[in-house]
């Protein structure tokens, strides 16, 4: 560098040769000219370099060396050993040399202390010795030696013995000041003349610089108080070791400098100067300055050691100062050689005296350390402090560059590290430090540019870190530039870097800690040479603001006040503050909830908007974005200032409130500009506040006058200034503030400030699939005007700006136009966005967001629901409809296929079993043997002429089993043998046989379980369930008692052997069972088996419930026949049971009162009258097992006589009872209550055994009691009907119904999955697939083979038919919710055919129909298949008897 040639050193040692000079100049001036033309370097004449003393002449040859014994007194010889064991008293310079050992015993005073400057020089080969507590006095020591040691308590000591100083130094003080001497450092002066500083004033001068690695020179006399006397200290003296192996130091070496008491200066320290191989030992060293009335300076010690073990204590501190204790002697220096490290520490001893640094010496020192409120100055102009390693300022320790009062150079300081604590760098001119690390704890770094603009720009260099803590501050009242690589980290409150003008550069990540502040320019600086000019008269934008350069220096030229430059990331918490702030190419900045960046009032107290000011004082506000308020007072107005400026790329100051000469004039806002067009900033975070808002007038003048008289009102308000942003994100947090606000006028009747400006200028704009919002806003952006005081008015407010957006973004912040609307040309105005064309929006659609927004027509949309599909926004069920043109083409193409599907389905099916089915139903003819009229009787039928009449010969009784068959209620035998059969059975054994039978009988738990579990889930499947068991269990009773029973408890010993006395058998449905017995045939009774009429009065149970699936019948089997063939002819009983049954499977569960009263009439119309020519009568009756309760119904067969004779009224027989409420004869076993079949035993013409029941007649019939349940309902659509014939039209009906039936399941789940798929789930598994099974089921039914099986598997079809309206009913709660839970209400029809949501239950209903419709078709199928003789329900008597 060219500034690098021109270092300027001067000195006060070179005082007297400046002196000379100009004098002979003077005397001269041809001097001049004879000086300009020879060779003397005018370096030389701006004394560039340190003042060296001219070389002193060679010393003179040492003089012979004594002998040990002869001139020492001691014993022994040089060249071996000599030993000095008493005191030794010397009168001038000795130099003793040999090669041997040199011992001086313990206790032993070598004293050469008669003169100043007395020199002991010691040369030996061999060994040093000074024993304990030995002493060696002089002005100067030397030695050398292979080994040396001191011993405890023993001393070298040259205090206050030095001889002559060097000549031309002024180490020694003028005057009667008595101040101190100087030698490493300066001698104190205490300060006399009060308007002085401390720092100006000082003793003795500092000499010896170019000797620092080898001192040699006297320390300096103090000075005295009087001119009489010289009370003065005397200098110390100088030691010097030179050993070349082993130094073992544990004695004190001094050369301290001599004490001037309270009427003296003390004496500067003289010099030691220390070369071993090794040396150990604690003592101590020590070349300090002299107590006086003001202390004398420190030496200088210097020590060449390779290797030190131990750590003996140096110091070369300031001597304390009696007159002025706060300011002790200068430190002197410490150098040792070894790592080239530089010490000056002054002991905690405060002083304003400096220890100079002149020209750091080569090779350059690796560490320099200035510690214990030592005060080390460099005071040559131009001078370059450099290091290999580490500047350490600690405990007080203080730097000084320059001449306090001369600041008018350039300094350098080069360092690996600068680390300072509780310490203090003082720069007076410019200084450019480069260090790598540079870490402040408490400290301060003042740089006082002196306001000369030549050398007002300070550089201060760290390539990994910088670091502030603990309040340190970095100050300069010029610029200042501030650069690194690394980190810039100012840690916490009361850090600070200032300058007026502040450049920070090329940071990795600048911190600004909590309390911490970056400020540029200073507050109230008084030195407006160094002060930044702001253009405020100008409305133009100054280049740099908008295109800044790229270097990042500090350049006076600018407009920038607080620039930062190149840095990666910044994080402010803490304060920013200035008039024209900068952040160019930084890619993000975070400002926390605590950090501040201002620079609001920093702006132009006038300006183009200023406001103006009366006479009394009464200010306007000041105008920019927005006009400034009127000031008013006493209804007298004065307008405010002017808006200015360009809204769409603001880059002026705030005006302030006008005459700014006024000390209570309020400042516009200033300028705060991030990013630039070139390098925008990736991102900016707001969590605190970021201004440029006008100042505001605080004071108070109202009733104040001035100096004329005159009273003063106050001023208006600071308009709010710029704030321009060049960035591509933007994240304002919730406590986040963004503002360019005026200030507020004085309350006497100030207006307000008018707003600033803030401009965002968005780089790179994302649009389309790529966009992501610029900005997040959830803070507060503010341009209002100040407010006017009292009858002051408001300013107007500023304008907040934005960058043009691009297509589909409107605003400030490009934000995506609003749902359907859509915007084709660029601007921000919120009117571009025009709205979506509504023609081609279908009803059920809603426009949708468009990532980017959208920027032509059409534009986009969705449908309201999942359910609806795009592009018309039709349902599934609509789209289908759609497909096929409509719903009405729809429909007829449905019936259409459904009928064709039906016919083919009739063919198959006619084809499939039409074999086994007769052509229709029609009478059977006249004289028929078999009867064919009812299926349950084929069997019976067939097996007509087989071995009966054996079978009926040796029938004795029929016993039923009792109860219903079910899971809770299984079938059981009662304990007590019927009196029937106790003439045939041994009763013990019968019980066995009983208790054998009721366990095979009962059920196990778990079939309940899952009989109980398939009734919630699937009620048909339960059905099937429970016939299955009950087949099993009759399975297992039969095989028990045809193969396993051994028959025990019959008295027939051939029924026993062939296992014929007991067989077990049951009705079809498997509801009623009954045992019969047999004789074996060698009982040899007559009275055994009785006839028919013995057997009168006798029952005959039905079997069945009376419900759909199990009706009422009468079972007829080869035993009844047998029986009754005794008085009627088969046909007329075949015919009889099959009129019956007919009449009784119309009967229903529920309604018996009702039902049974057909039943009644046709036994009386029909059956009776032909059976009365038999001889016998029949009555419909109730039978009640009194254990359980169980009710069955059948009828009650006697003789005709026996009717008669009840008719004609023997009520008053024993046994024979009147019921209260009927008419019916009650049969009651007194002693068991047990229902029995057979004939009673006559004793005297009295029924001994009575049966507990009734005759069910019209009476009767009103008083019937019978329980209803849940399936009561489901009765009206399932029941047993009479039949109606055509049964392939009913069949082809039933096969469109169908698949009908399908068809509306498939379109109702379709429609259901429109709404949601979680509906169809439920619709689906709430009654698991029951919606879905009457279709296999039905079809099942119609291809079945054979009546019977037909109508079994028909019956099961209406099961599920019935089962699936439990869907059906969920179908209704789903599409009810799902309507009534739509927040849109209603959503009008797109085509006049479709489905509106309101109509959600058609498809339900109309499955709910179809189910319905299908239930009466498919009554009339069983009906037709079961009952193929329609004569049966013949109201022609002799018709029915007939056929």
């Amino acid at each position: 560098m060219a500034i690098s040639k021109l270092r300027f050193t001067c000195t006060p040692h070179l005082i007297g040769l400046v002196a000379i000079l100009l004098l002979s100049i003077c005397a001269n001036p041809s001097l001049i000219h004879a000086l300009a033309e020879s060779d003397f370097d005018s370096d030389i004449l701006l004394f560039h370099q340190d003042y060296t003393p001219p070389a002193p002449p060679p010393p003179p040859p040492h003089p012979p060396s004594l002998s040990c014994e002869s001139d020492l007194g001691g014993i022994g010889s040089l060249d071996t050993t000599c030993q000095i064991l008493s005191n030794l008293n010397l009168s001038k310079d000795v130099y003793v040399e040999g090669k041997g050992n040199f011992v001086i015993g313990a206790n032993v005073a070598v004293n050469c202390s008669s003169f100043f400057g007395c020199e002991l020089a010691i040369n030996v080969t061999g060994n040093f010795t000074l024993g304990e507590n030995s002493s060696i006095i002089c002005g100067t020591f030397q030695l050398a030696a292979d080994y040396a040691s001191f011993g405890n308590g023993s001393t070298v000591n040259t205090t206050g013995l030095a001889g002559d100083p060097p000549a031309q130094t002024s180490g020694t003080p003028q005057g009667v000041d008595g101040a101190g001497g100087g030698h490493g450092g300066r001698g104190a002066a205490c300060l006399k003349d009060k308007s002085k500083l401390p720092e100006d004033v000082w003793g003795g001068d500092a000499y010896a610089w170019s000797t620092l690695g080898k001192p040699w020179s006297y320390g300096s006399k103090g000075g005295t108080t009087s001119r009489e006397v010289d009370y003065g200290g005397g200098g110390g003296g100088r030691v010097q070791f030179l050993v070349s192996k082993l130094l073992e130091v544990n004695a004190s070496i001094l050369a301290d400098g001599g004490d001037g008491g309270t009427r003296g200066g003390g004496g500067s320290g003289g010099s030691i100067f220390i070369k071993a191989y090794k040396m150990i030992g604690i003592g101590r060293i020590s070349a300090c300055g002299g107590i006086g009335y003001a202390g004398g300076g420190g030496g200088r010690v210097s020590v060449d050691i390779f290797s030190r073990h131990d750590d003996p204590v140096i110091s070369v501190h300031g001597g304390s100062s009696l007159g002025c204790p706060e300011n002790a002697g200068a430190a002197g220096t410490l150098y040792d050689l070894v790592p080239r490290s530089l010490t000056v520490s002054n002991h905690q001893k405060s002083t304003y005296t400096d220890t100079l640094l002149m020209d750091f010496p080569q090779p350059f020192l690796t560490n320099v350390y200035i510690r214990n409120q030592a005060k080390a100055a460099v005071p040559l102009l131009w001078s370059r402090v450099q290091v290999q390693g580490q500047i350490s300022l600690l405990s007080g320790g203080v730097l000084s560059f320059g001449l306090a009062h001369y600041s008018m150079s350039e300094f350098e300081l080069l360092a690996e590290e600068l680390l300072m604590s509780d310490s203090v760098i003082r720069v007076f001119g410019a200084l450019r430090m480069s260090v790598k690390m540079f870490l402040m704890w408490n400290s301060e770094m003042l740089i006082d540019g002196g306001g000369d603009e030549n050398v007002e720009t300070s550089s201060l260099e760290a390539s990994n870190l910088i670091v502030l803590r603990e309040k340190s501050i970095i100050h300069s009242n010029a610029n200042l530039g501030v650069h690194g690589q690394g980190l810039l980290n100012l840690t916490g409150p009361g850090d600070c870097i200032e300058a007026q003008r502040l450049v920070l550069s090329l940071f990795y990540s600048i911190n600004v800690g909590p309390g911490s502040v970056l400020r540029g320019p200073l507050k109230n600086s008084s030195d407006e040479t160094v002060t930044p000019k702001l253009h405020c008269d100008s409305q133009d934008c100054p280049a740099e603001l908008l295109h800044p350069p790229e270097d990042c220096n500090v350049n006076s030229s600018l407009s920038f006040t607080l620039q930062i430059c190149r840095v990666e990331d910044i994080l402010v918490e803490g304060f920013v503050e200035g008039s024209v702030v900068h952040f160019h190419r930084a890619r993000t900045i975070s400002v926390q909830s605590s950090g501040i960046i201002s620079t609001s009032g920093m702006g132009c107290h006038g300006g183009v908007g200023q406001g103006n000011v009366l006479s009394n004082g009464l200010g306007s506000g000041g105008g920019h974005g927005g006009r400034g308020g009127m000031g008013c007072y006493n209804g007298s107005c004065i307008e405010g200032g002017i808006s200015y400026g360009d809204a769409n790329l603001p880059c002026e100051l705030g005006s302030g409130s006008g005459n700014d000469s006024l000390a209570m004039s309020t400042a516009g806002g200033g300028i705060l500009v991030i990013g630039s067009l070139e390098h925008p900033l990736l991102s900016l975070y707001i969590k605190g506040s970021v201004t440029a808002d006008g100042d505001s007038f605080n004071g108070d003048f109202l009733g104040k006058n001035d100096s004329t008289g005159n009273m003063i009102i106050g001023p208006g308000g600071g308009s709010g200034g710029t704030i321009l942003l060049f960035l591509r994100n933007l994240d304002i947090g919730e406590s986040g503030n963004l503002s360019s606000v005026g200030g507020h006028g004085s309350l006497s009747g100030g207006g307000g400030g008018g707003g600033g400006r803030i401009h965002f200028h968005w780089s790179d704009i994302p649009t389309g699939d790529v966009y992501w919002p610029i900005a997040t806003l959830n803070g507060t952006i503010h341009t209002g005007g100040g407010l006017g005081g009292n009858e002051g008015h408001m300013g107007e407010n500023g304008t907040v700006s934005g960058k043009s957006c691009p297509k589909g973004l409107y605003g400030v912040f490009c934000e995506e136009c609003p749902v359907g609307t859509y915007k084709n040309v660029t601007g921000s105005d919120r009117s571009l966005c025009s709205s979506c064309p509504s023609d081609d929006l279908p009803n059920r659609a809603l426009y949708v967001h468009v990532r980017g927004g959208i920027t032509e027509t059409p534009c986009p949309y969705k449908c309201i629901s999942d359910r609806y599909h795009m592009p018309r926004c039709y349902t599934a069920l609509e789209e289908l409809i759609n497909t096929f043109g409509g719903p009405w083409l729809f429909g007829l193409l449905l019936l259409g296929l459904l009928i064709l599907l039906a016919l083919v389905l009739s063919v198959a099916r006619m084809k499939f079993i039409g074999v086994d089915e007769l052509p229709g139903p029609a009478p059977t003819q006249q004289g028929s043997q078999i009867d064919h009229s009812f299926p349950f009787l084929e069997s019976l039928n067939e097996v007509m002429e087989t071995n009966r009449v054996e079978e009926s010969q040796s029938h004795v009784h029929r016993m039923y089993f009792m109860g219903p068959n079910t899971f809770s209620d299984p079938w059981h035998l009662p304990h007590t043998p019927p009196e029937q059969v106790k003439e045939i059975v041994y009763e013990g054994a019968f019980n066995n046989f009983v208790d054998e039978i009721n366990a095979l009988a009962a059920y196990q738990w778990w079939e309940g379980a899952v009989h109980t579990i398939l009734c919630i889930f699937a009620y048909p499947f339960a059905w099937s369930w429970q016939q299955w068991r009950r087949r099993l269990k009759l399975q297992k009773i039969r095989e028990f008692v045809r193969s396993e029973y051994d028959h025990a408890c019959l008295r027939s010993c051939r029924s026993r052997a062939l296992y014929e006395g007991l067989k077990v058998a049951a009705t079809p449905d498997l509801m009623l069972a009954y045992v019969d017995f047999f004789l074996g045939g060698d009982e040899k009774r007559d009275d055994l088996p009785p006839r028919l009429h013995q057997r009168f009065p006798m029952s005959l149970l039905f079997g069945g419930d009376g419900s759909y699936m199990t009706p009422f019948t009468l079972h007829n089997d080869n035993i009844i026949t047998s029986l009754m063939s005794q008085a009627v002819p088969p046909t007329t009983w075949y015919r009889f049971v099959a009129g019956l049954n007919a009449q009784l499977r119309l009967v229903r569960r529920g309604c018996l009162r009702a039902k049974f009263r057909p039943v009644l009439q046709w036994l009386e119309t029909f059956a009776n009258p032909a059976l009365r020519s038999c001889g016998v009568h029949v009555d419909l009756a109730w039978f009640r097992d009194t254990t359980d309760g169980c009710c069955h119904y059948g009828l009650l067969v006697y003789a005709v006589e026996e009717m008669d004779r009840l008719s004609l009224g023997h009520h008053g027989e024993p046994g024979i009872e009147q019921h209260a409420r009927a008419t019916g004869v009650y049969l009651k076993d007194e002693s068991s209550n047990k229902t029995y079949l057979g004939r009673t035993q006559r004793s005297e013409g009295n029924w001994r055994r009575k049966v507990f029941g009734g005759v069910l007649d019209i009476n009767s019939l009103r008083v019937l009691e019978e329980k209803r349940d849940l399936f009561f309902v489901l009765s009206f659509l399932i029941h047993n009907t009479k039949p109606v014939g055509h049964q392939d039209l009913v069949g082809l009906v039933i096969s469109i119904l169908l698949l009908g039936d399908f068809s509306l399941v498939l379109l109702t789940l379709l429609q259901l999955y429109s709404l949601s798929l979680g509906d169809v789930f439920l619709v689906l598994f709430i009654m698991p697939l029951g919606i879905l099974l009457p279709f296999p089921a039905g079809i099942n039914a119609l291809f079945s083979h054979g009546p019977r099986r037909s109508a079994g598997l028909a019956r099961v079809y209406a099961l599920w038919n019935i089962t699936s309206l439990i869907n059906i009913v969920v179908a209704f709660i789903c599409g009810y919710v799902n309507y009534h839970s739509q927040s849109n209400g209603r959503i009008p029809n797109f085509q006049p055919w479709n489905m509106d949501e309101s109509e959600w239950w058609i498809f339900p209903f109309a499955l709910l129909l179809c189910k319905c419709f299908q239930s009466k078709l498919v009554n009339w199928h069983v009906a037709n298949l079961e009952i193929q003789d329609r004569s049966l329900y013949s109201n022609d008597f002799d018709l029915f008897w007939q056929s």
